[in-house]
């Protein structure tokens, strides 16, 4: 089957307007794709296609805050809540009952907590770099807080505007490219320097982005702006004390986790033994692991791979 071409619309919902670019066979089997930091709806192009050659129905939104979705101003507009609520929102605006979930990233923990809170609306997620993690008994400041000023969720976190200002001092496919670059497991820069600073973009292009693309996502940020993307940061304590009456709750839904091998989120905060002892079942009862060759963008650099993975994983359900 042909993937067909990408469609883009937007849908006013949740008190905000939503982009969302979709391939496949309107009638198909939809999975919902969302995407991480600093991403877009861009960064599942290829796993789009792959969907859509299979028949299924391929929904990729920009989160709220990032590329052709709303941006709006207020931090407090970027609780797990508000997330969630528009994801729930352009299902009911689809009138999608039931979906299979893909997430990356930020994208990920968004999915997990979909499940959480709405397993009604989930065939199966899978969840791509992050892992599903209980809510800890302190906040996520407490809990980084020995890290010092130079750790990048507490840069992101504190004064309005500081990361917004350091990120300014260079062109913004530079800013994606230190990010997308990252290969080490410790994102803390010395004592005052800016994290910005301190994260390296190669000369030479990513072996798994070309120019152009690099330019798409550029262009897209370029008109939107990292506030957003970063109040996902800001509002990490608020989600913590919002999230206080799902405390202890497990994640029912079927579930798989695909994770690189060399991703700094897995190497770091004993990740990857939460994994591998069985403390990520335990809270996750219907998991499936897989660790493939890869670092934190797998979905790009990995991409066939993943798309295997995926489309394996959806295969034990519309199969049946």
């Amino acid at each position: 089957m042909d993937a067909g071409e990408v469609r883009h619309w937007n849908a006013d919902v949740n008190g905000v307007s939503i982009h969302v670019a979709e391939q496949g066979p309107a009638d198909g089997t939809a999975v919902l794709l969302l995407h991480g930091f600093p991403e877009l709806w861009f960064s599942w192009r290829h796993q789009m296609a792959a969907l859509a050659a299979r028949g299924f129905r391929a929904l990729a939104p920009d989160l709220r805050g990032y590329g052709d979705s709303s941006v709006p101003d207020d931090p407090a507009a970027y609780s797990i809540f508000h997330i969630v609520g528009d994801v729930v929102a352009l299902l009911d605006h689809l009138q999608l009952t039931k979906v299979f979930v893909v997430g990356h990233d930020w994208g990920a923990q968004m999915a997990w907590h979909l499940c959480l809170f709405r397993p009604d609306r989930v065939r199966a997620v899978v969840a791509i770099g992050v892992p599903f993690f209980p809510r800890s008994p302190r906040s996520i400041s407490e809990v980084f807080a020995n890290r010092g000023d130079g750790f990048y969720i507490t840069q992101f976190q504190v004064e309005p505007g500081r990361a917004e200002r350091a990120f300014a001092r260079y062109e913004v496919a530079t800013v994606l490219k230190k990010f997308y670059s990252i290969e080490f497991d410790d994102l803390t820069a010395p004592p005052g320097v800016e994290i910005i600073d301190f994260l390296e973009a190669p000369s030479s292009p990513l072996p798994w982005i070309t120019d152009e693309e690099l330019g798409q996502y550029a262009e897209k940020f370029e008109k939107s702006g990292f506030t957003g993307p970063l109040n996902f940061y800001r509002m990490m304590d608020m989600n913590w004390r919002l999230l206080a009456p799902w405390n202890g709750a497990k994640i029912t839904v079927p579930a798989k986790l695909i994770a690189g091998d060399k991703d700094l989120g897995v190497q770091s905060f004993g990740t990857e033994r939460y994994i591998k002892s069985g403390g990520l079942k335990s809270n996750v009862p219907d998991l499936e692991v897989a660790i493939i060759d890869g670092h934190h963008f797998l979905q790009q650099e990995q991409a066939e791979r993943v798309n295997s993975e995926i489309l394996s994983y959806l295969d034990k359900f519309t199969c049946e």
